[in-house]
Parts: structure tokens; sequence; C-alpha cells
């Protein structure tokens, strides 16, 4: 911990850095945590024992192997063969070493199936590449060739945010992000530039949060924007908090991107160097493997230094949020097109329409599609038009089902292909386009296995604080697992699950239930 100050909601970051040092967190370690905070030891077991990246040990408990290899099992590395690669990884290591652990979705989907050794990803993982990764001993993020602060500003970077702190207009500015139509994109879509009025309406210290926990399995398009062009977002959130005079930043990025944590900790310190912000201005904190810090309060329980527990609302976080101040919340994406949108003017996004749909979407793309990746395509664009841009079905695979937003959004039959894939659009059919998550299955999957693959995700994810999403997502698991589904029982469980889950997990994880069912039904 150093001489920097005992703030109680540094707790997760403090936790990493035992994490980091020592593989695991003693109980010893998080008595003496506990002191040097001057919190009860409770209270901090109950936040390292929330997150899926701590090990928290109770006293006389063996720590774990030195080394941990986190394999995704998520929808699209499943249907590369995650499965064959956890089995071929716990049958040909030694368990005392090496543990082997199946991991949520890490964002990595066009590179399916992967795995994590450490910090440092193998795409395209095979045991052997696995065996390859261990023997080099590095366990270390690549980092990738990104533009940095001297690229960005010969450019023009961070002349628009200097102009507006001039002497600039924040409601011309609201007003320019208004006509471009952006929503927000990490997958609620709201009007972006209306939040900035609520909070600024608000009187007293306000702050800004980054969400960039970007968790919903398929989607890794935040990622893709942050490890080519990081001041994008970053000048977008500066303009952002000078629209809403925000004091203090914070970015929460997800712990399974350790390549984007490592650009932003380069490009804040060269910000501050460069005297664009001051010491302080920008919080970087890192999130611990849980699904639910995306849902935005959440997000800010994290950033105090708790459990990701979603809060009851109202009040909204743009009255309480961060130390129960207004706060103005935005996506990663979000806020590169906020920069994009302020330099280029609103037709960026607004000049662009099909099929009566205006704007652009980053679709990430997955699953059985010949060129994986993030296409930027027009927000009215079909299914059949996204399979296009991702090189078409992958050899030997014809189209059967898609995933548009996530496992939240479930799953549509090949039939209905002709759909504009943009926020509203998709309601009717009882799915939604959130994150614009696709994943992309052929005649060779199972819907069922998809579906069950979904249920298994949120029943794990789940953040056990409201009963109806807790049981519901256990019950339904045990439901879909029998020869024949219970059709039934489960709609009861579902329309409880939606009626009364207090944040959206609980609210969408139906939705893959009741849409296999619908269009699916042979198989279930």
């Amino acid at each position: 911990m150093g001489d920097g100050p005992r703030r109680r909601d540094l707790l997760i970051e403090y936790l990493h850095l035992i994490q980091d040092r020592y593989g695991c967190l003693a109980a010893a370690h998080l008595r003496a945590l506990a002191e040097e905070l001057g919190v009860g030891m409770a209270e901090v077991w109950e936040v390292a024992t929330f997150y899926a990246h701590f090990d928290p040990l109770r006293e006389g408990e063996a720590a774990p192997p030195d080394l941990t290899i986190r394999v995704c099992d998520s929808l699209t590395c499943e249907l590369a063969g995650s499965e064959a690669l956890i089995a071929a990884l716990e049958a040909g290591l030694d368990p005392k070493k090496i543990r082997v652990l199946r991991a949520p979705c890490m964002g990595r989907c066009d590179t399916a199936p992967v795995l994590e050794i450490g910090h440092r990803h193998v795409d395209r993982a095979t045991p052997e590449a696995a065996r390859a990764a261990l023997a080099s001993g590095a366990f270390h993020p690549e980092i990738p060739d990104y533009e940095d602060l001297a690229s960005y500003r010969a450019a023009g970077g961070y002349e628009k945010l200097a102009e507006l702190r001039a002497g600039g207009d924040w409601e011309a500015v609201q007003d320019q992000v208004l006509a471009s139509g952006l929503r927000g994109l990490g997958g609620a879509g709201f009007p972006a530039g209306r939040k900035w009025g609520f909070v600024r309406a608000e009187p007293g210290l306000r702050y800004l949060a980054v969400n960039g926990d970007e968790g919903e399995p398929g989607t890794f398009k935040d990622r893709y924007y942050l490890e080519r062009t990081p001041h994008l977002m970053l000048e977008g959130m500066l303009i952002a908090a000078w629209a809403v005079e925000a004091e203090r930043s914070f970015i929460y990025m997800r712990d399974e991107y350790p390549a984007v944590l490592e650009i932003l900790r380069r490009e804040i310190a060269a910000l501050i160097e460069a005297g664009i912000v001051l010491d302080g201005e920008i919080e970087l904190r890192r999130g611990a493997g849980a699904y639910i810090c995306g849902e935005e309060s959440a997000m800010i329980e994290s950033i105090e230094g708790k459990r990701g527990i979603p809060r009851l609302r109202p009040p909204y976080v743009a009255q309480v949020g961060i130390f129960d101040r207004p706060t103005l919340v935005h996506n990663v994406e979000t806020l590169h097109w906020v920069a994009r949108v302020v330099r280029e003017g609103p037709e960026v996004l607004n000049a662009t329409e099909k099929n009566g749909r205006r704007g652009l979407r980053s679709y990430s793309v997955s699953g059985r599609v010949a060129a994986p990746g993030v296409y930027l395509l027009p927000a009215g664009s079909t299914i059949t038009e996204v399979i296009a841009a991702a090189g078409g079905m992958a050899a030997g695979h014809v189209f059967k089902a898609y995933q548009p937003g996530g496992p939240s959004s479930g799953l549509l039959p090949a039939s209905m292909a002709d759909v504009p894939l943009d926020f509203d659009t998709l309601q009717p059919l009882g799915s939604f386009i959130g994150s614009a998550a696709i994943v992309v299955l052929s005649e060779k999957d199972s819907a069922r296995d998809a579906a069950l693959n979904m249920l298994r995700f949120f029943e794990a994810e789940s953040c056990g604080q409201c009963t109806p999403c807790r049981a519901g997502c256990e019950k339904a698991v045990k439901l879909m697992q029998a020869d024949r589904w219970d059709a039934g029982l489960l709609e009861d469980l579902c329309q409880v699950m939606a009626d009364a889950s207090i944040c959206g997990l609980g609210q969408a994880a139906p939705n893959p239930i009741r849409l296999t069912l619908k269009h699916f039904p042979d198989e279930v």
C-alpha cells in the first residue's frame, strides 16, 4: 500500500495489490488490511468473497497453486471447442501446480476459444498453445500498438476540449450530441445528451463514471476501440465532464482487459504530464470479475469499494451516485462518439440512414462466421448484412439462429433475418439489441444447448441480492437439463423473474428460455 491514503473506497484496489503479489488473500493479510483501513474484518471478507478474481483464504486453508489458467466457457468459446480444451488441460496438467478454472466471457470472442494465464491471453487456444505459453514463463499482457497522446494531438486531438474550456457553451454541445441521435451504447440506449442536463441541474459536487465493464458475452467493441484509439474515449469523457462540471472522472475497467488497463495507466499519466488534466482528476478503477458491475449502480457500489450490488431506484444515479453525489454515467463507446460528434459534427452519425434507421452501430460479431470482429455498419443493418460484412458464414456452416444482443436478448431464428438491428426494433419480437453482441449459430449447433449456456452464465453471475434472480436462474438451469422442458413451469418461473427481479440481469434472463420455446420447440 506504500505511503498512499488509507481510503475505504480503495479497498478493491488494495485487494488487487495483495492478490497480484501473493496469488491469494491470506486471512492474516485481510486482517491487516482491515486494521489499516479501520473497518471490520467482516466488511473486508464480504467484498473479497464477492468477486471471482480474488482467492480469500480462511485460517489454515491451503493457498491455490502458483498458476491459474482461466478458460472462457461462454457461448462463442463453447462453439469453438472450449469444453474439449478444458478437459484436455485438466487431464494434462498437475492440479497441484496449475489449476484450471472456467471463466465467463473475456471479451475476445473474435479469437475463440480463449484462455488466460496470469494476465496473458492465449487466443485461438489449444492444449499445445497453452503448454507453449506456460513454458515461456511470460504471463504479462501483450500491449498492442495504439495511438498514444503525441499521435492523437498531432491529428488535432484535445483542441476541441481546450476550445470548450476556454469559453464553450455546454448547452450548444449538448444540442449537438442530441442532434446526432447518439444513444447509450452500453445497452440501455438512453439518449446520451439528455443525461447531461439531468446531472447539471443537481446542485453541488458532481462526478462522472465511465462504464468499462463490458461483460455481456459476445461483446468486445469497447476493447476494440480502447486498444486502438483510447484518446477518443478520454477526450469524450473530459468533454462530458466539462459539460456537467464534474470534479472528478472515474474509469471502471474490467479486470479481463489487462492490456487496456495498462494503456489507460500510461495515457492518463501522459495527460497529467501534458497539463491537460490535474493529478487526481481521473481515477482508474479495476474491476475484479463480476458481470453484475456492468449495471451502473452496481458499478458505483464497486467504485466505492463495496460488493457490486445493484441499488433500488429511485433515487437515480444522476441524483445520488458516487459518494451520494450526482453522477453522469456513460459507456466507453458512447464517449468515443461524443468526441467524434463534437469534433466532426452531428452528421458523423445522423447522415447515415438505412431501413428507416439513422446512425452507425459497432456490431461485435462472432460464432459461425468467416471473419469474426467488430464491424461499424449502418444502424438499420439486418443480420444478413452483418454476416456478409463478416465474410459470410464459415465454411461448411448454414445459418440457423443468432443472438442479437448478448445472452440477455435470447435467440432468434434465421427466418427473422430481415429485422433492422437497432434500438427499439427487436422489442416486438421479445428481444433487444443491447450492446450489439451478435453470435451466429449454424445448423450444426443446438439452440437448446445455447440457451442452457446462457442461463448457466446468469446463474453464476447473479449477485444474489434478490430471490427471483438468485433462485430463479438456478431453478431454470435444473429444469432446462431435463430431457423434455416443462414449458408451463418454465413460463411461470420466467414471469416471476421478469416481474420481481431488482435489475436487468434477472429481468432479461428469461429471454433465452422464452425464445427457445417459441422458435425451437422441436429441440426442447
